[in-house]
Parts: structure tokens; C-alpha cells; sequence
């Protein structure tokens, strides 16, 4: 706007002096012409040197002015041919200041994002897997950013193969409502030879790098611009990744180099304003509940490597994640920093505590057959592990649906469809280049007894499993969950086909326990689906330990005599008074099982605590919240006898077995 005002005072000034100029001129002229065709003549020769000198007064064109009420001032650019090496990916920071009369936002109406330009949406060479789409780059960083101020756009890029100068033409825009004036920006990259030049002499590993290499060096692989003199990679790491239990303490080591130009002298670890971690992770030994350890011994110079050791909590929820923190230098956080640290929870917590045991009276009694419920099992985030993408296939022809039923496309067996969530978007690839859907997505297999596959999750690889465990059996879905901010993929069953694959126990154990555990397990589910209130209605039950650990159809096929316990019990049900009861479980005693007033408090009248014998003489210790059926006694007992039935009623008093479907 400054500079639309500039130009516009230049022209005014202009035309002021021209006009008195031209005023001089006539009345001179007039005087010295005393015939009419004279000052006919002279009238004609000054309107046409105002029309010919008014393309000169007035532009053609002046700075871009504000569309709909966007307008952007470029702030910051990188430097004109930087350098990547071919096939690798580095992050960008280009900033605006927003000039405009809008607030801008990085999500809802007219979003701002950054689109490839000139030409208008097309394929850029530096795409990268973390882009929107093929033409949308990034979004807006920032999730609101005031008339005034500034916001920043980190723009991935993946350079080609071929080595040379490129020049890529980008341009902010308002989604569906402008090409933000002032917001088109061209980078000037220039990609070389892959081969990047390590130190070969050994010694110091802080010197194996120089400073200008280390400027090219991405945070664990993740391009880390500087800023302000500040900057740092990691160079040495306590472990890569761990595998730990649920609430484990951790202590951690990183060594950290200094590849700015400041010297370092108070240096914290910090928790980072990016929650990528499930839950809190805080230690008692944490200085406050934001700041982790403090070394303020010493200093670090540029090039020099700092060690900093902390400790902190495995997050509470079984899966794998990622634990952020941040890192500030004399109270200044180092900018695109992060140590990250791949967590690999093994077991997680139980949270039935925390679900109501009151029955809402439109609840079908217990002694009424029903239809098989088809529950909803929560499988796995999309996230790190899958790329944050999910690509399916299926074992017969199969469908692509929105979420109301609408068909997206044919799909032939052994097709895969690439899929992800992006910025309230749904998109997808059915081989027909990127496709999208403001509905979320479903696979429907056309054969009931039909199989998907998750061709990019594979537990061998990202878990250290014996088996992929990837597939499973009817519908999978694609919906991002805004309560819990992640996007999940969820499969959709009979609760039976669920039972086939349920990875609470394995072939080798007693087929009587197996029974037993099958029966209480169907009861669990049959119970939240009755409330679908656990995960807020989206799904009835995740395949976790804090709900019941499921693995698919692949586990169902390592583990046929799983499936032959499911067909031996068949739609039968715990209850208690004509309705579902709930029915906890946990994997060994101390020798008795607790009542759930004595863990819990309160009273359910089917929870009592009993003796556990068997547990008792082989001395073991309580492992799991010790309510209801405790897996290693009712082991025991049908190893020496019992039946299914009778382990049942003696670990719930007086409830009832009922068969709620055929």
C-alpha cells in the first residue's frame, strides 16, 4: 500500500506541473495566433500531446493492490541459488507481512497457502511427499496472522536428479477467494552431484563437517534454516529409538553442535510447542514443567559440541510416536530445531477406570437375540511410521466410497490406492493422478469375505515383529478425528471376524482358556458398542492394550484355533440382571483378585475379589489393575479341568452366559 501510495503522489506531482506548463504555453501561443484556423491547429496539437504523454503521466500498471482484502509485503527470501544435492529434500523459510484488510488463517475459508505458478497450478520438479497435493506446496505456518504481522511458509523441496539451475515460480493464495497481491515469489536452486564430502581422518566427530557443510546439514535429516546466527544438528544420540513400557523414566543423551555463528552460553532443553507426543512425558527432575535441564557451565562456540543429558517419561498409550523437545541458547529458541525421539511404547495402560458402568435404559436386555453388531476398531494413526499417507489393496475388486455412500471409483484386485488428509481435504490416487474429497474415505471389498491390505504399514520393519500383521478382514476407512487431532485409519467388521484376530492370547494356549478369554472379550466389545461413547463416537474400541490388542487377519491365520474359539462361543455374552456387564481383565495376580471398589472405588456387584491359588504358590506379583479375570489363574484352571463356563462364573459372581446372536 506504501508503495501504491508513492506511485500515485509521483503521477499527481507530474500532472500539476504539466498542467501549469501547458497553461504558460497556450496563453503565449494564443497571442501570436490571430487567425481561427491558427488556434484550431493549436488546440489539436495539445490534445494529442496529452493523449500521447498521458501514457507517460499516467501507468499502464501500479504495485498489485489488494484483492478481496488480501494483500501480502515479501519479508525474506532465501539467497538466490542455494544449493541441493540431487534426489535430497530441504525446507525453505519465506516470509509476508500481512498488508491487507483480512486476517489470514492456516485453516477454515479462504486458508493461505502457497500454490506452484506460471504457469497456475503446475507440476513442480521439487515436489515433495509432504506436499497437499501435486500444485499445493504448504500451508500457512502460522494458524492466524493479524493485519501487521508476519507470517511464514516452510516450503519442502525434493530436487530432481538432474543436476543444473532451475528457477520455481510459487504464489500465496486465499483458497477459493484470491491470489494474494504481492504473495508471488521464484527461487533460484541450483542442484548438484549427490555425493556430499565426509571427513575421513576420524578423531573429533564435531570436525569431521565444516561450518559451511554443516549449514547443508538437515536436524536428523530435516532441513534446519538459520536464523539470527543461531543453528545446531545432532550429531551423537544415547539410543536411535527405544522400545520401552508405558510411563517408563528415561534418561537421554544427545551431543549437539553449534554450526551458528553465536556463541552459546545458557543452554536449555525445553518442551516443544508442536505436541507430536501422545501425552505428557514430564519428570520430576524437570526444573519446570516446561524446561527439562539447564547447562549454563561453560560455553560452546561456533562449530564446537555441547552434551546435555535429561530425563523424561515413556508417554502412557502403546504404539509408536515420536517425543519432541526444543532447544534455547541464552533464552532464544534455536530455530527449526528439534531432537526428536522415535518411542516404541510395547505395553500401554488400561483406562476402564475411567469408562461408566451405568446402563442407559433404551439398552436392549440381555435375553433378546439381536443382529450381529459390526463394530469399529481404531487401527493405527497415520503418522511417521506410514509416511502420513496410507496406501490399500484389496484381495477381490473392491470400492472407493465417501463417507455418505458416493462412489469414487472401481478398484481392481491388487490395486493400490495412495490416500492422506491434508487441510480439511481428503485425496487420493486410484491411478488417475491426485483426486480429493471434503467427505472421508472408505474401501469396501465387492466379496464379504474380502481382505485389505496396508501395503506401506508392516510391522517387521517399523517394529521389530515377526509378521507384517498388516491385513484385515471387510472395510477400511480414512477419517481425520478433530478431537484427537490425528488422522486414523479404522476397520470396520462383524464383531466375530473381529474376535478371529484378537491378539489377546495365541494358538498354543489351552483351547478352554481360549474360550474363556474369546467370551470376555466379545463381552467388552458387545459393551461399547452398546454405548459407543469410549473414543466419542467414532470408533468403538482401538486395537491397543488399553482397549484389546488386535492384529488382523494375518493373526487369525497364524492362529487358526483363535477362530475355532470364536465358532465355540458364538454370540455368547457375560451378564449380569438382563444386561451386558463389563467385564475387565488383566494378565496375573498376587495370588487374589481385587473387587473393583478396592482399585477403583465405588461398587459393581459382579466384581468381587477371589482367591487365585495357582498364582499364589508360584509367588508371583501383581501385573495389571488385578480386577476381574486374571489370565495366567484362568489358565491354570483349565489346564487342570475346568471349562470355559466355570472359569467364567468364578471370576464374575453371579452373572449369567447369554447368546445375544446366531
Amino acid at each position: 500500500m506504501i508503495l501504491v501510495y508513492q506511485s500515485l503522489k509521483n503521477v499527481l506531482k507530474n500532472v500539476i506541473l504539466f498542467i501549469e506548463y501547458m497553461r504558460s504555453f497556450l496563453l503565449r501561443g494564443l497571442e501570436n495566433f490571430s487567425s481561427r484556423a491558427a488556434k484550431v491547429s493549436l488546440v489539436l496539437f495539445v490534445l494529442s500531446f496529452l493523449f500521447i504523454a498521458g501514457f507517460f503521466l499516467f501507468p499502464t500498471s501500479v504495485e498489485a493492490a489488494s484483492k478481496n482484502g488480501f494483500e501480502a509485503l515479501q519479508v525474506s527470501l532465501p539467497k538466490q541459488g542455494f544449493t541441493i544435492n540431487a534426489g535430497e529434500t530441504k525446507e525453505v523459510l519465506i516470509t509476508f507481512k500481512n498488508i491487507g484488510q483480512k486476517i489470514w488463517t492456516n485453516s477454515g475459508t479462504a486458508y493461505v497457502s502457497v500454490y506452484t505458478y506460471n504457469p497456475k497450478y503446475r507440476v513442480s520438479d521439487f515436489k515433495a511427499d509432504n506436499w497437499i497435493d501435486y500444485t499445493q506446496a504448504a500451508l500457512l505456518k502460522e494458524s492466524s496472522v493479524p493485519v501487521g504481522s508476519v507470517g511464514s511458509i516452510y516450503l519442502t523441496l525434493h530436487a530432481p536428479k538432474s543436476k543444473g539451475t532451475y528457477k520455481e515460480t510459487f504464489q500465496l493464495a486465499a483458497e477459493d477467494a484470491a491470489w494474494i497481491p504481492g504473495g508471488e515469489f521464484t527461487l533460484t536452486i541450483n542442484v548438484q552431484d549427490s555425493a556430499v564430502q565426509q571427513g575421513s581422518t576420524g578423531g573429533d566427530p564435531s570436525q569431521q563437517v565444516t561450518q559451511e557443510e554443516q549449514k547443508q546439514i538437515t536436524n536428523d535429516g530435516q532441513a534446519s534454516p538459520q536464523t539470527d546466527g543461531l543453528s545446531a544438528t545432532i550429531l551423537l544420540r544415547s539410543a536411535k529409538s527405544l522400545a520401552v513400557k508405558a510411563g517408563e523414566v528415561i534418561t537421554y543423551k544427545v551431543g549437539i553442535k553449534n554450526t551458528g555463528t553465536q556463541t552459546w552460553t545458557k543452554r536449555e532443553v525445553v518442551t516443544s510447542g508442536v505436541k507430536i507426543a501422545s501425552s505428557d512425558t514430564q519428570h520430576s527432575s524437570w526444573v519446570s514443567s516446561t524446561k527439562l535441564v539447564v547447562n549454563d557451565k561453560g560455553t560452546v562456540k561456533p562449530g564446537g559440541v555441547d552434551f546435555l543429558s535429561f530425563t523424561f517419561k515413556a508417554p502412557s498409550t502403546k504404539g509408536s510416536q515420536i517425543v519432541r523437545y526444543q532447544m534455547t541458547v541464552d533464552d532464544a529458541l534455536i530455530p527449526d530445531f528439534y531432537i526428536d525421539i522415535p518411542v516404541d511404547v510395547t505395553t500401554g495402560s488400561v483406562k476402564i477406570k475411567d469408562e461408566p458402568i451405568t446402563v442407559k435404559e433404551e439398552e436392549v436386555a440381555s435375553d433378546r437375540l439381536i443382529e450381529q453388531p459390526i463394530v469399529r476398531i481404531g487401527l493405527l494413526t497415520i503418522d511417521e511410521e506410514t509416511d502420513w499417507q496410507t496406501e490399500v489393496s484389496c484381495n477381490t475388486t473392491w470400492q472407493l466410497k465417501d463417507s455418505e455412500g458416493g462412489f469414487l471409483g472401481k478398484i481392481n484386485s491388487g490395486q493400490i490406492v495412495r490416500a492422506f488428509y491434508k487441510n480439511q481435504r481428503y485425496y487420493f490416487n486410484r491411478g488417475k493422478g491426485i483426486e480429493q474429497t471434503y467427505k472421508y474415505l472408505r474401501f469396501v471389498p465387492d466379496d464379504k469375505d474380502g481382505v485389505c491390505t496396508i501395503e506401506n504399514f508392516d510391522r517387521r520393519k517399523t517394529r521389530g515383529a515377526a509378521y507384517a500383521l498388516n491385513k484385515f478382514r471387510d472395510t477400511l476407512e480414512l477419517q481425520y478425528i478433530p478431537y484427537k487431532n490425528e488422522t486414523w485409519l479404522i476397520n470396520e467388521l462383524p464383531i466375530e471376524e473381529y474376535l478371529y484376530g484378537l491378539g489377546e492370547t495365541s494358538n498354543a494356549s489351552h483351547q478352554e482358556f481360549k474360550k474363556t478369554l474369546i467370551t470376555v472379550a466379545r463381552t467388552y466389545g458387545l459393551y461399547h458398542w452398546e454405548r459407543n461413547t469410549k473414543h466419542k463416537g467414532y470408533f468403538h474400541m482401538n486395537a491397543y492394550a488399553d482397549d484389546q490388542v488386535y492384529f488382523g487377519y494375518e493373526y487369525e491365520q497364524i492362529h487358526p484355533l483363535i477362530k475355532q474359539a470364536v465358532d465355540q462361543t458364538r454370540g455368547v455374552t457375560v451378564s449380569y440382571q438382563g444386561r451386558t456387564a463389563l467385564t475387565p481383565y488383566f494378565s496375573r495376580s498376587d495370588g487374589r483378585t481385587r473387587s473393583w471398589s478396592e482399585v477403583w472405588g465405588g461398587s459393581v456387584a459382579w466384581l468381587i475379589g477371589v482367591d487365585a491359588p495357582c498364582d499364589k504358590e508360584r509367588g508371583y506379583t501383581l501385573w495389571g489393575h488385578g480386577v476381574g479375570l486374571g489370565a495366567t489363574e484362568a489358565l491354570c484352571m483349565a489346564n487342570k479341568g475346568s471349562n470355559w463356563e466355570e472359569i467364567l462364573h468364578y471370576f464374575y459372581t453371579d452373572v449369567d452366559l447369554t447368546k445375544r446372536w446366531e
